[in-house]
Order: structure tokens, then sequence, then C-alpha cells
């Protein structure tokens, strides 16, 4: 019944799902903060930039982001972000995507832990002589972390099943492989099964995890 699984590799997809989504969450966790940064940040420029990009991205489906980072970026720019062969650019390419479009979650969901700080410590700070960006490292990010480390899982969780868009431009991640078991195999009900159940092993235990992160970190008030 699972001869499918003998002759496909079912690990080596999923180790690719895992390796878009660890490099794709590092890269949207800084991207995303800078955003938050500039969205609360004294200049209006760095306000409306931050601004538009979130209102842009979360309103544009991911789908079109990935399809562009291939047609725009690789084969009409010609960016190959320093890979050699089709299947590294087209893996890095994904990666970009999956950044530039969970940064605008990751920004607001720090903005509103930024919220929770009160106003009076940052004012605190800034009369001691730290510099706004002083303010923002030093005093109300750390905080503003612990306050959002349950939204940020969530926006994991998502990123974790948004890989599967990565398909779209070739990338021989799980859903890729599942799309070409159901086209070569009469199974459409074990195969979705099988690789559910893989994305539940994946994504039910960072929720866990995080859930649990979160209530030993989070700020008593």
């Amino acid at each position: 019944m699972f001869d499918f699984l003998d002759v496909n590799d079912l690990l080596g997809a999923f180790w690719v799902t895992v390796q878009l989504t660890v490099y794709s969450a590092l890269g949207s966790l800084i991207w995303g903060t800078l955003l938050a940064g500039m969205k609360v940040s004294p200049v209006p420029l760095m306000r409306g930039f931050s601004t538009a990009y979130v209102n842009v991205v979360r309103n544009v489906p991911l789908t079109v982001i990935m399809v562009f980072s291939s047609l725009g970026l690789f084969q009409t720019l010609g960016v190959k972000l320093g890979a050699s062969d089709f299947t590294n650019i087209n893996f890095r390419l994904a990666v970009i995507a999956l950044i530039a479009y969970t940064a605008a979650f990751v920004c607001e969901a720090v903005r509103s832990g930024i919220n929770t700080v009160p106003v009076g410590q940052a004012e605190a700070a800034r009369a001691l002589g730290l510099s706004f960006t002083q303010v923002l490292r030093l005093i109300v990010l750390p905080q503003a972390f612990r306050a959002v480390v349950n939204p940020l899982s969530n926006v994991l969780i998502a990123l974790t099943k948004n890989t599967t868009v990565a398909s779209a431009i070739g990338v021989a991640e799980a859903s890729y492989l599942m799309k070409g078991l159901i086209e070569a195999e009469a199974q459409l009900m074990l195969i979705a099964a099988v690789f559910a159940f893989g994305f539940i092993v994946l994504t039910l235990p960072t929720g866990l995890l995080l859930g649990w992160v979160s209530k030993k970190v989070a700020v008593k008030r």
C-alpha cells in the first residue's frame, strides 16, 4: 500500500520544506523587525515606506510574489543570487519571496508588541540621553518580543504551510513531490493523508513549543 514511498525521496522533499522554512523564518524575522522599527520611527519617510510595504505585500497573493521572483528577478533581470544551477537558483528565489511576504506579517506582530511597552519607559530612556535606535534595541524590542511569541509562532506555522507555493517555480519540496505522486499513482487519499501527516509533524510541535515559551517569557504587568 505504501510502495510509492520506496521509490520517492519523501524525507528529502520534507527536508527541502524544512530548509525553506528555517531560512525564510530567519530572514523574515530580521526584515520584519526592521520594518517594525521603521513604522514607529520619528522619520516620516521611514514610516511611509514601512506602511506602504506592509499594506501592498499583505494584499498581494504569495503565488504572484513567488512567480515574480522567478520571471522578474531571474528570467528578466538575470538575478542568480550567487547560484550556478537552476535548482539552487529557484530555491534561493523562493526564500527571497517567502521573506518578502512573511516579513509584512512579522512587522505587524512586532509592532503590536512594541505598543504593549509603556511609553514612559521609552521617554525615561530618551531623557537619559539614549538615541531612538538605542531605546528600540535596548528597552523596547526585548519586551516586545516577549509579548509576541504566540503571534510569531502563528506566523511561523503559516510560513511552513506557505512553502508549498514554492512548487510553482519548480522547487522540489513536499507539495511538489505530492503533485507528482498524485499524477503517477492511483492512491489520492492515501498520498494526501501521508503528506498532511508530514506537515502536522512539522507544525504541531512548533506550536506547542512556542506556546510553552510564550508562557515562560510573558511580561507580567
